[in-house]
């Protein structure tokens, strides 16, 4: 089944009882939201978010943070960057850090929007405007034209250390009790699908995958994700399905345990 955040908010009101749930919508209406999941700058919708979250009362103590497909990624900013109040376990489900190469299909029925900014895409990612409006060129990671990559990257390649390396960023993360990633097995949106567990393909061709092991962000440990898989606070998880697409029970199982 396909999922909606009102859908998710309450069953995990539900399986937790007295447990507060606070669903980040940017932009003040669903369609604002809609049209900031595609058009608007990810550095100021994560300021947006840090903000709302230290002006909320009943998070002062930490909490934990889930983020569904795009909204991991904006979310480990989150954590890189507002470490107060704090976040304890981030569950990323189904997103994207290591950015993408490809859209092979739009969720929903934005297919019109899809073509024309995969277009851009494919021409002029990491031209000024397109690195401040669209959001998927934002995360767009192009392993042909890595210096451009990490050049002009103003949101991808700053939050996963490709220009220098940021120690505040670094402690921040490490600051996660765990980082929990799932990956979709048949997942026909995200292309590689490996960006799912922070894998990438292997910078100057478009063939050949790495694992978040064998990356060069690893073995430096540029952003502390080494010193967290030895200290066991990286959980990588898959199941079965397309983007987004999982069984409640399975959620229950694997993912509530993290909320608690």
């Amino acid at each position: 089944w396909t999922i909606s955040m009102g859908y998710i908010k309450k069953m995990i009101e539900q399986e937790i009882p007295g447990v507060y749930v606070l669903s980040v919508m940017i932009g003040k209406n669903i369609v604002e939201d809609t049209e900031n999941g595609f058009f608007s700058d990810v550095n100021e919708q994560v300021s947006m978010v840090c903000n709302q979250l230290a002006q909320d009362p009943k998070l002062k103590g930490g909490y934990n943070a889930m983020g569904f497909s795009q909204g991991a990624q904006f979310l480990r900013a989150v954590a890189q960057r507002c470490p107060s109040p704090p976040m304890k376990n981030l569950i990323s489900v189904g997103g994207q850090h290591q950015g993408v190469y490809g859209l092979p299909r739009c969720p929903g029925e934005s297919s019109k929007i899809c073509d024309m900014i995969r277009e851009a895409l494919n021409k002029e990612a990491y031209l000024g405007w397109f690195q401040k409006h669209l959001v998927q060129a934002q995360y767009w990671h192009d392993p042909l034209n890595d210096d451009l990559y990490k050049k002009y990257s103003r949101f991808l390649a700053d939050i996963n250390q490709e220009r220098a390396v940021n120690e505040t960023y670094k402690k921040n993360l490490q600051q996660l009790e765990k980082f929990v990633m799932v990956k979709f097995l048949q997942d026909s949106v995200v292309d590689p699908v490996d960006t799912e567990w922070f894998g990438f393909l292997k910078t100057g061709q478009a063939k050949e995958t790495e694992t978040l092991q064998e990356s060069v962000l690893y073995k430096e440990d540029r952003l502390g994700l080494a010193a967290m898989d030895k200290a066991g606070k990286l959980v990588f998880l898959a199941t079965e399905g397309d983007h987004l697409q999982f069984k409640e029970e399975w959620f229950k199982a694997n993912l509530l345990p993290y909320l608690h």
